[in-house]
């Protein structure tokens, strides 16, 4: 398969490649502007910053985010590339698994904006999991999916949950327990500093992880065009991480304040340490995942990391109602992301192959 930019732009002149191309930088783009938002949530509802500086720190640090940990490790891209096969059943018309690619983006779109108009912050890795499966099921049945590597989806899945919370109760004893004798004009000022340290952490982290996963959607789409779905993920070119990253920075400058709000500020009421610990936590929960090539939920990671730091101090000060809500919408994401996406693949298939 060709890899570099000249080959890339030979290949829009496939209309569907163009539209998954398209596509693809959509979500990410979506995924910077709904999803990105929960990184800086904590900072800016604990006063160390404003929102909108924090958005365009958060905007910068996706794009470095993307950049470097793809450089160092791309397993997470490498897993969400071979979760799927949407070529596993023989006799489908010539254009069928791309078309069944582009469908399984038109549903993550659907399903990201809506979550985001109602400001629930809802997983984008989740529902670009259940998106990119149900296509794969539509096309292929269960033979499209790749069990051995959805394995990788559950550990995260529970990585993200009982790790991130539990990492949140630890961290913040801990920080309870090591600067308890600090004078409190002092330690406000220090958390303050620790706070934008720990959002920058975040943003980071979360175009590390989230970045990656659509660097495998996108590759996946170029192995698709070129009929090479055996190649492996590796030796990604700069250009395409840079496409991915840019992308996402934009999406994420734009901002997402219900997403703010719902994440930093209705479900806990945090002071600058609490943020702080929430966010080393969820920094440390991301960049394990990352290293070990396990596709995580930032929006889990960071949300449980915060109710953990929430139940350290005691269990009324969660606002479970809001909680209950976020279950809610993550729970619903894998049948009804994946349901839409079924569906559209099977409609796509008819009206465009």
């Amino acid at each position: 398969m060709d890899l570099s930019l000249t080959g890339f732009l030979s290949d829009l002149k496939n209309l569907p490649f163009l539209i998954t191309v398209i596509l693809v930088l959509a979500v990410v783009f979506v995924n910077g502007w709904t999803d990105a938002p929960n990184a800086i949530a904590t900072c800016v509802s604990t006063r160390a910053m404003k929102a909108k500086p924090a958005i365009i720190m958060a905007a910068i640090l996706n794009f470095f985010g993307v950049l470097v940990m793809t450089l160092v490790s791309n397993k997470v891209g490498a897993t969400i590339y071979k979760m799927v096969d949407f070529t596993a059943v023989e006799g489908l018309p010539p254009n069928a698994p791309i078309i069944a690619l582009c469908a399984s983006l038109v549903a993550i779109v659907v399903w990201a904006t809506a979550a985001w108009y109602f400001g629930i912050p809802t997983s984008e890795s989740h529902a670009l999991i259940a998106g990119i499966s149900g296509a794969a099921i539509a096309m292929g049945g269960w033979a499209g999916i790749n069990f051995s590597e959805w394995v990788s989806v559950l550990y995260g899945l529970a990585l993200s949950t009982v790790l991130g919370f539990a990492s949140g109760f630890a961290v913040v004893k801990l920080i309870e327990l090591l600067f308890k004798s600090l004078e409190r004009t002092f330690a406000n000022k220090f958390f303050t500093g620790s706070q934008i340290f720990g959002g920058a952490a975040m943003a980071f982290m979360h175009g590390a992880q989230d970045g990656q996963k659509f660097l495998g959607v996108m590759f996946l789409g170029m192995a698709l065009v070129n009929n090479s779905t055996q190649t492996e993920f590796e030796n990604i070119p700069l250009w395409l991480i840079v496409l991915v990253s840019l992308t996402m920075g934009i999406g994420t400058s734009i901002g997402g304040y219900k997403i703010i709000k719902s994440v930093g500020m209705d479900m806990v009421k945090l002071e600058k340490y609490q943020g702080f610990s929430a966010d080393l936590a969820a920094t440390g929960c991301l960049l394990l995942a990352s290293l070990t090539g396990i596709p995580v939920s930032t929006t889990h990671t960071k949300t449980t990391s915060i109710m953990g730091v929430g139940a350290a101090k005691r269990i009324s000060a969660v606002n479970w109602q809001v909680v209950k809500e976020m279950l809610l919408a993550w729970v619903l994401t894998f049948p009804g992301c994946g349901l839409i996406s079924f569906l559209t693949t099977h409609l796509f298939v008819i009206i465009f192959s």
